[in-house]
């Protein structure tokens, strides 16, 4: 298998578990960074099929990071109790290990590529990953310890990943 269509696979696989979690969850905060998540997933892939295709490509910052952190300031001002399952708890973190993944498969990708502008598009689409990655483990950390995570969220106190990476 070419690597392009390694990454295509790698992109729409994501899209659909992204997608099926926001299906198993209730509450509509989580099902619309899930969402989110499964349409930037669905750039990415998007992004790889004009590669492949040698076609130019520039990939463009996403707020993703700043809507998630106001979702996560509505649900910080609402009075709801969280209780999650460890079975959820568990569906997040496979999430988080494959944005984990698909950084790193991006980033040793932009090592190996010659081509510049190839290597300039696996490099953006690993930030993209990191991103995702930033936000799995901020939602790890609410579905793990919902009553800790709303008063010390570090996702609050991260700047670093809001304006983007690039």
């Amino acid at each position: 298998m070419d690597i392009f269509q390694f990454a295509l696979e790698k992109e729409k696989y994501s899209e659909q578990y992204y997608r099926d979690l926001a299906r198993s969850t209730n509450h509509a905060g989580l099902r619309n960074i899930l969402t989110m998540l499964a349409d930037e997933e669905v750039k990415h892939y998007h992004v790889v099929e004009r590669m492949k295709a040698e076609a130019p490509e520039r990939i463009s910052d996403t707020p993703i990071v700043a809507h998630a952190r106001e979702i996560f300031e509505k649900i910080r001002g609402s009075s709801r109790k969280f209780s999650f399952n460890i079975t959820e708890v568990d569906l997040y973190r496979k999430a988080r290990d494959i944005e984990q993944a698909s950084k790193d498969f991006y980033l040793e990708q932009a090592q190996k590529a010659d081509d510049p502008r190839q290597k300039e598009v696996f490099s953006k689409l690993a930030a993209e990953e990191d991103k995702h990655l930033f936000i799995m483990e901020n939602l790890v950390s609410f579905v793990s310890r919902p009553e800790t995570f709303l008063e010390n969220a570090e996702m609050f106190h991260h700047d670093d990943y809001v304006g983007g990476v690039f």
